[in-house]
């Protein structure tokens, strides 16, 4: 039984990643679906409280990384919060559409209207467009190398 509960357990962490290109999927959520199965699927005294507290403290870590890269990113480019209303609303509709590519095309060209309607010229609009692209992927960064930590900090507890 333990073998199901690992293969179920890797397939979390690399689900996880997938979450990165499609952002509709929790990627932390499904790493800490992984992390709560082995505590009760498996073994439920072999994580201990600095792996927990880690864990927790990371997962807080990485909303913090994303929310602040796109305020750093968008606010410095002038963004408006119809902006960044766009981005979020066309991440999600980019999930679907043209995927992986529709999570960077849609945010840009929904934020680029979305500025134009709020009568900046072109090129204020282009420059918060790209800027949300680039909100978009440091964040996305971040999150990947984040995560990498959490599953990294679960395998060392387990292994050693």
């Amino acid at each position: 039984m333990d073998i199901i509960f690992w293969i179920i357990i890797i397939a979390c962490f690399i689900f996880s990643f997938v979450g990165l290109v499609y952002p509709i999927i929790p990627s932390v959520l499904v790493i800490w679906i992984g992390v709560v199965l082995y505590h009760f699927g498996i073994n439920p005294n072999e994580l201990s409280w600095i792996s927990w507290t880690m864990l927790i403290l990371l997962t807080i870590f990485l909303f913090l990384a994303d929310y602040f890269a796109n305020l750093h990113f968008v606010g410095k480019a002038g963004g408006s919060k119809w902006g960044m209303r766009a981005a979020t609303i066309g991440l999600i509709i980019g999930s679907f559409v043209i995927p992986p590519f529709g999570v960077i095309l849609v945010p840009f060209a929904f934020v680029l209207i979305a500025e134009m309607i709020q009568k900046k010229t072109f090129q204020e609009s282009i420059k918060v467009a790209f800027a949300t692209l680039i909100a978009f992927l440091s964040g996305t960064f971040a999150k990947a190398i984040i995560q990498l930590i959490m599953i990294g900090v679960f395998l060392l507890d387990v292994i050693f």
